[in-house]
């Protein structure tokens, strides 16, 4: 049950990152209305919120997996999405959070690639939890045919 557990998580979260990051963000400043302020206040709340729920899914997942011996793909790929994801939370969501901010004050932040790298970082835990998942399904899949 436990590994049934984890693999949810890991398909949950990557249907997260692909409905909020992929589509949901980019589509919001399209819709009739929003402006760069609303759209960037909408924004920082959802991906303050997508942060906590994808803590919650790692710790999960974390858990299910004990103890977790870097020896194959799997545990790789969940080191990854790991530290990828403690990349956003404790260094790139503060730092857009902050240009957030200014913008929000009427202030014209630098320009930087901080918002890019994001992007880079989302698709690599998107893609890594894609695969990630596929092998842990197939790993089931195999104990149960044994």
């Amino acid at each position: 049950m436990k590994k049934l557990t984890g693999i949810f998580c890991i398909i949950f979260w990557a249907g997260l990152l692909a409905g909020i990051s992929f589509l949901e963000a980019p589509l919001k400043f399209q819709a009739p209305g929003i402006t760069i302020p609303l759209g960037l206040g909408i924004g920082q709340l959802v991906f303050q919120a997508l942060n906590k729920v994808e803590i919650v899914l790692a710790i999960i997942i974390l858990a299910c997996s004990l103890p977790v011996p870097l020896k194959n793909s799997r545990s790789i790929l969940l080191f990854l999405v790991t530290i990828l994801l403690m990349a956003d939370t404790f260094w790139l969501l503060p730092l857009l959070d902050e240009r957030a901010k200014l913008v929000l004050a009427g202030n014209a932040p630098i320009k930087s690639y901080h918002h890019i790298l994001y992007i880079i970082i989302d698709t690599i835990k998107f893609l890594s939890l894609i695969v990630l998942g596929f092998l842990s399904l197939k790993s089931l899949y195999d104990e149960k045919r044994h």
